[in-house]
């Protein structure tokens, strides 16, 4: 099936998706504030910019968009139909930039967890993993 848009169009439609400040990102973020924790956003000093970070605890939280990030969750494991190799070529580099990243930030003493676009739902059952992750002590 053929691309339904120009590649004007297209670009304009890419070039609105967020890296920061994504739905999951700020429903994460609502969350742990009520449960009390707080949090750095987006440190430039830290490999990766994590999303959250908790810095009396080392700790750091990126939220991974399932396409982006080639989840094993049928959101991510579906490729466009159009230009996959490049698409594919995509998520190949940034799985291996975020295994590097980990690497960087484990080395820094750093722990790191992964939130999944899919795992944040409406419901909140992320919270438990996500809190486990933190500890109780809220700084």
């Amino acid at each position: 099936m053929a691309d339904f848009m120009t590649p004007e169009q297209r670009s304009a439609h890419m070039s609105k998706i967020r890296s920061k400040d994504t739905k999951p990102e700020l429903k994460l973020r609502q969350v742990l504030h009520a449960a009390g924790y707080r949090y750095r956003l987006h440190d430039r000093r830290l490999p990766g910019r994590p999303d959250l970070v908790f810095p009396s605890r080392k700790k750091v939280i990126f939220v991974h968009g399932c396409f982006w990030h080639g989840h094993a969750c049928p959101i991510g494991t579906r490729l466009p139909k159009t230009n996959r190799d490049f698409w594919a070529e995509k998520r190949q580099k940034n799985q291996d930039r975020d295994r590097r990243q980990k690497e960087e930030l484990n080395n820094l003493g750093w722990d790191v967890f992964t939130l999944w676009e899919c795992e944040i739902t409406e419901s909140g059952d992320f919270i438990e993993e996500v809190t486990r992750f933190l500890g109780t002590r809220r700084v």
